[in-house]
């Protein structure tokens, strides 16, 4: 997955997709380029890969600069992060690939670092199987099921020149997030 920067009139700006409606994995959300790792590459190769498939740009109009922390959902998915910045004026030639994107819009950076996200916590409770041997995993009686949390950050972003709402969240309000903390540090 590619973090991208793209700088517009002079200031840092984050880059977002709307992934496709036709999709069947998160259509209609926000997002950063990125998707599955294929045979015998790396991960930054497939960050590279699916953000010139994602955004139709030329791979010399993109830079990884460097690595972010991998995150896991609490559904076992692990995300390879890297920022990455993107040529301007590539992107304003870019032919978006319609069956991945719907539209990408930029958020100021600026935006980012003075607007934290609203932050829920979702609990992530075990349900054990039906039929699951207890008395033979634990017999002394039951077994203590360990529960967990998992945040939920959720960024809305009104776009002053067109008022389109952008909400962003889930992993990818996570990864901003996670970015914006690396940058305040």
């Amino acid at each position: 997955m590619l973090l991208p920067l793209v700088e517009k009139d002079g200031e840092l700006h984050v880059l977002y997709e709307i992934r496709a409606a036709m999709l069947d994995v998160q259509p209609g959300e926000a997002g950063f380029p990125g998707g599955g790792i294929e045979n015998g590459e790396t991960p930054a190769e497939a960050a590279l890969r699916e953000t010139v498939e994602e955004l139709g740009l030329p791979r010399d109009a993109i830079e990884i600069v460097g690595e972010l922390d991998y995150l896991v959902s609490y559904s076992c998915i692990t995300l390879y992060c890297f920022l990455g910045i993107i040529d301007a004026a590539a992107l304003e030639k870019a032919a978006v690939n319609t069956a991945e994107v719907e539209e990408y819009f930029l958020v100021p950076l600026a935006w980012l670092l003075e607007n934290g996200p609203e932050v829920f916590v979702n609990r992530i409770v075990s349900e054990p199987a039906a039929g699951l041997p207890i008395e033979k995993l634990a017999p002394q009686g039951g077994y203590n099921w360990r529960e967990g949390t998992s945040p939920v950050p959720i960024y809305t972003w009104v776009d002053s020149k067109t008022g389109k709402e952008r909400v962003i969240w889930g992993m990818t309000g996570r990864l901003t997030e996670a970015f914006i903390d690396l940058i305040r540090e």
